[in-house]
């Protein structure tokens, strides 16, 4: 699962968010949103997010962070998003990045009455990297950009706190992630599962 994310103004992602500032969706945005660009970032913020252009061509967008409906649809499972209606659609021509400096995940326990109690929060981010390349899906509602975040099952790192982890790719990969003549199964099996956890307030 992942449920927040974190952006911080580092120099590497100044330069995504500068691109972004460029978009003519950040008007129409601006309409009804708050552009978000720093911070801690929750389902339903509006963000930069890495997908190609019309041109085909890889590009900064302003995205909202949820598939609408009830419950809000903003993780998707990478096992069955090829097959699942909300997203296999998309899983084929609408793959995108999410930068991010760091992601959040909470630690659980199960107690002796079978309930699951929340405990220490960590910020979680891959080895020797400076930020963070989320792997998602987006779509258009009422024509604007739409996405959730794909989780798989979690390293060795973060299976001591967790059961999922976001689907997490090297900045090199970003370009053939995006582009939708590529094999999306074949990127998976190369993502990121080497993390550090950094437990915080």
């Amino acid at each position: 699962m992942c449920g927040r994310y974190f952006i911080d103004r580092s120099a590497e992602l100044k330069t995504v968010i500068n691109e972004m500032k460029t978009s003519v969706l950040v008007k129409l945005w601006e309409k009804t949103s708050t552009i978000v660009t720093e911070g801690e970032i929750r389902p339903t913020d509006v963000v930069p997010v890495i997908a190609l252009n019309r041109r085909g061509e890889s590009s900064v967008f302003p995205m909202k962070w949820g598939f609408s409906g009830k419950p809000l649809l903003f993780n998707a499972r990478v096992e069955t998003a090829s097959t699942k209606p909300s997203f296999r659609n998309e899983w084929l021509t609408h793959r995108c990045v999410i930068p991010a400096s760091n992601y959040f995940e909470w630690s659980h326990i199960t107690g002796a009455d079978g309930k699951r109690r929340t405990l220490d929060k960590y910020s979680i981010k891959p080895e020797g990297e400076n930020v963070t390349w989320l792997c998602g899906l987006y779509r258009f509602e009422n024509e604007m950009p739409v996405f959730v975040i794909l989780t798989r099952e979690p390293g060795s790192a973060v299976s001591r706190i967790h059961d999922r982890m976001p689907l997490i790719i090297s900045k090199d990969m970003i370009n053939e992630w995006i582009r939708p003549d590529s094999d999306p199964d074949m990127i998976v099996t190369r993502a990121l599962t080497d993390v550090t956890l950094e437990k915080c307030c």
